[in-house]
């Protein structure tokens, strides 16, 4: 089945303690889309200026992700991010930011889009991600969001929580959203809000995820090699989201795995810059790492050892 996206696609400029790059292809939308795109078909809604050229627009086409619904304004420039990571590749440090054309970004959704049966509300205004939502009658939304609406829109997020299944945010944004520092109860509280499941991103840490009743812990992918970190949680969210797309299944076995497929595709994406590595990647390297990271945290079940008195 198809998922839709509806976010960023934007410029970066990254430094990192490994390499700089100038006006690199990112956005919380690109990243989904090329990483779901592995395991199912993904449509785009998002605003590019003209600055959005041929060479950028390979990048989806390549991974057969629908751009129909990217709208392309004239006479503008495409929304730029610029930060710089230390060696802690958890923390990013913005140093400017330009919206542009995202700045009046209105979402607009054709009629196959609004037939969709996923949807990801990548990380925008939450009073744009209900309006979307309110278009789309998806069976599985999922949604983003970052400490800026926390902070400045928090009456517009709670109503828009009350309408997805899954939040997928970072441990920092959990415990905000919670005004807990502890994650465990930040989770009780979060999942009160409306979403049925909480997926925590913790970076080199891995993800969790959280219900009711239930909680599930995978480890993110050992690297020896990690470039730069941006777009990994978008990454993650699209290897989930697009598992489950594919599966057709949302049972408390079909998410744990789609969380291992997450955390393998964000693995993949923290290995070079922008959307490189995703896009040299091959079927056979995500099969094998899922298969190895699965290995890292498989035991045999065994009693336990006592003492003899």
């Amino acid at each position: 089945m198809s998922i839709l996206v509806v976010g960023s696609v934007a410029f970066d400029s990254v430094k990192t303690p490994f390499g700089e790059r100038e006006h690199i292809l990112g956005g919380a939308a690109t990243y989904f889309s090329v990483a779901a795109s592995f395991f199912t078909d993904v449509r785009v809604v998002a605003v590019v200026g003209d600055d959005f050229g041929p060479d950028e627009e390979t990048v989806f086409i390549e991974r057969s992700v629908d751009i129909t619904d990217l709208e392309r304004i004239d006479g503008q420039k495409s929304f730029h991010w610029k930060g710089e990571y230390g060696y802690d590749l958890n923390v990013a440090q913005t140093l400017d930011t330009q919206l542009n054309v995202f700045a009046g970004f209105k979402p607009k959704l054709s009629s196959e889009a609004r037939e969709t049966p996923y949807l990801f509300l990548a990380n925008i205004q939450p009073e744009l991600q209900l309006e979307v939502r309110r278009q789309v009658g998806a069976k599985l939304v999922a949604a983003d969001t970052m400490n800026y609406w926390i902070e400045n829109a928090r009456p517009e997020l709670e109503t828009t929580l009350k309408e997805v299944d899954i939040l997928i945010i970072n441990d920092t944004e959990a415990r905000e959203l919670a005004g807990e520092p502890n994650l465990v109860r930040s989770a009780r509280r979060i999942l009160t809000m409306g979403p049925k499941r909480l997926v925590v991103k913790r970076g080199e840490y891995g993800a969790v995820m959280f219900t009711e009743n239930s909680y599930f812990s995978a480890p993110a992918y050992p690297l020896e090699d990690v470039f730069d970190p941006t777009g990994a949680g978008d990454s993650f969210a699209g290897g989930f989201m697009g598992y489950l797309a594919a599966t057709g299944a949302d049972d408390e076995n079909a998410m744990r795995r789609a969380i291992i497929f997450g955390s393998v595709m964000a693995s993949f994406d923290v290995e070079d810059f922008s959307c490189e590595r995703l896009r040299r990647l091959t079927y056979e390297e995500i099969a094998g790492r899922a298969r190895r990271l699965r290995q890292i945290t498989h035991f045999e079940e065994s009693d336990m050892p006592r003492r003899p008195m």
